[in-house]
């Protein structure tokens, strides 16, 4: 029997993906949920260089890493779906249950953390996209087209209602705004189970999109793009042309101030860059000198479900006012020194934690917990 071994590039992606995801988030923090402060909505002309240097940042970021934490994520089910079929078991089988921890992982994150956690939305996914990978490539395909055109044609609908003039804009955060100032951990708590379906209607907007990138890595996957062979390379080049040449052009979109691309960008052209990051980023790894690094981003990788909820703890320890109350007190490049800060912390803890326990704290509590509930 033939075992797949562990390609290493697909755990470089997702470390810098989760990494990337902070990029995202730590202005959410920063500005104490205030969501203007990721989007162009509010602004009418050019920026300062405060605001500049934000949306230079969610340039590279804002959507970017989260669609390739997607893919990633139909990259890992596929893996799944491999282990199944080389042991010859029911598919999707023991999977169902890594599902049911991750939508309650997601639940547990919302509540105590984030508002805008994502791991509900993929356990979601994942129970739509495992049964899709049960029937063949034929389904595979046929779904992408499905799921893809119509959050394509969605996504569009609303650029040409936008650029109409029905561009809405993103105001009344007052209220949040004053809760993470000075309210307690308890009362951001009861807030966010107070308005759980509102702060859950994005996970839902994103399904679509989240099925068509799950199962583009479950493609990419099978293509053997992450393959460290020519086959791969020819491949990651591929990609590596279309971030380039398509996906950087549309994304600088961004900086067009009013808010009409906001939306766009974030859900439509972001991941067509995200997929040019497993280019660039492929590129990238073939730099030996810098294999210390990429491993470090790695050991990321195999903890990332651990190392997602860290850093948007320490990141609400930071900003929110039952912590350090920096919410609202920092310019930008004070912000990107956290977020740069906060990640280095993490690419050592997660070194420490794969060397000596060879596995993230919430892996190893899914792992046995998922073991416990099987064997019995």
């Amino acid at each position: 029997m033939k075992v797949q071994q562990r390609l290493p590039l697909i755990d470089m992606l997702r470390g810098f993906a989760v990494l990337g995801t902070l990029g995202t988030n730590i202005w959410i923090f920063a500005y104490l949920g205030d969501i203007s402060y990721i989007t162009t909505s509010n602004y009418s002309g050019w920026w300062s260089l405060n605001d500049f240097l934000r949306m230079a940042v969610l340039f590279l970021v804002n959507g970017k890493l989260l669609g390739l934490l997607t893919i990633m994520f139909g990259v890992g089910l596929e893996l799944k779906y491999q282990q199944a079929m080389r042991k010859g078991n029911a598919w999707p089988g023991v999977y169902i249950w890594t599902i049911v921890f991750l939508f309650m992982e997601g639940l547990i994150h919302f509540t105590l953390v984030m508002e805008y956690d994502i791991l509900m939305s993929y356990a979601v996914t994942a129970v739509i996209v495992a049964f899709i990978v049960k029937f063949g490539d034929k389904a595979i395909k046929r779904a992408l087209y499905i799921f893809g055109s119509f959050h394509a044609g969605m996504i569009l609908l609303i650029l040409v209602s936008a650029l109409l003039g029905a561009n809405a804009s993103f105001a009344g955060f007052d209220s949040v705004v004053s809760l993470y100032e000075n309210g307690t951990w308890f009362e951001q708590i009861q807030y966010r189970l107070t308005n759980f379906l509102y702060y859950r209607t994005e996970a839902i907007f994103i399904i679509p999109m989240n099925i068509f990138l799950f199962l583009l890595g479950v493609k990419l996957m099978r293509n053997g793009v992450f393959s460290q062979d020519d086959k791969g390379r020819q491949a990651r080049q591929k990609l590596f042309k279309i971030g380039i040449f398509i996906g950087v052009p549309l994304n600088l979109l961004i900086f067009i101030p009013g808010g009409a691309f906001d939306l766009p960008v974030r859900y439509l052209f972001a991941p067509i860059l995200s997929i040019g990051y497993i280019g660039i980023l492929g590129k990238m790894v073939e730099y030996r000198k810098l294999d210390w690094l990429w491993k470090r981003f790695g050991e990321i990788g195999k903890m990332s479900l651990s190392c997602y909820v860290l850093q948007n703890t320490f990141a609400s320890i930071i900003f929110y006012g039952w912590g350090f109350g920096l919410g609202g007190k920092l310019n930008s490049i004070e912000v990107i020194a956290i977020w740069l800060t906060l990640s280095i912390l993490q690419l050592f803890l997660a070194h420490i934690c794969i060397k000596h326990l060879h596995v993230g704290p919430m892996e190893w509590i899914r792992k046995n917990a998922i073991q416990s509930v099987t064997q019995n």
